[in-house]
């Protein structure tokens, strides 16, 4: 019987083999987005790291990168919501994908949405499904934070839409 290597001898995944092996798993695409407490602003990120972690009580996490400004912004922010994206609004998650972009109130201004009731975060206008949350738990993940967060609402806007995946790099469509 051959033994599994113990915990010293084993060696980590390079970030390469990892992502080629992560991208054969098809995710749903969603946009975050918070209420800056510190400017006023409101921030948005592109993300295919979000899931259902519970339903009593309703939790959901995302992963943030520990560098980005919306990493930033949801130390900040007790609350923030996230939509999730249908097939056709393709353009608005590589829009809030783009690293490096210059201000997000331009991308807000010209993205039809309205305010989260219990938030006041930005809620996109034709996502499938909305959900509002408030901050349970931060947890420190390498280059990332995952953020825990207790479902304030949660409505299906656009019943029977078809969601936006990302697989192997590039958003894809069902079917």
């Amino acid at each position: 019987m051959q033994s599994s290597p113990q915990p010293s001898q084993a060696r980590a995944a390079g970030p390469d083999e990892f992502r080629a092996a992560l991208s054969q798993l098809a995710s749903g695409v969603a946009l975050v987005t918070a209420l800056d407490p510190e400017d006023g602003e409101d921030a948005g990120m592109t993300a295919t790291s979000f899931l259902s972690v519970s339903l009593e009580p309703p939790l959901v996490l995302v992963s943030v990168r520990e560098d980005s400004r919306m990493g930033d912004v949801l130390a900040r922010a007790e609350t923030w919501a996230v939509s999730l994206l249908g097939e056709e609004q393709r353009a608005l998650a590589s829009r809030f994908a783009m690293k490096g972009r210059l201000s997000d109130r331009l991308l807000f201004a010209d993205t039809p949405h309205r305010r989260g009731e219990f938030t006041g975060s930005p809620l996109i206008d034709g996502a499938l499904a909305t959900v509002e949350c408030r901050t349970e738990e931060r947890v420190p993940a390498g280059d990332h934070t995952l953020v825990l967060g207790r479902v304030l609402q949660a409505r299906v806007d656009a019943a029977g839409g078809r969601p936006l995946l990302y697989f192997r790099g590039d958003y894809r469509r069902l079917g």
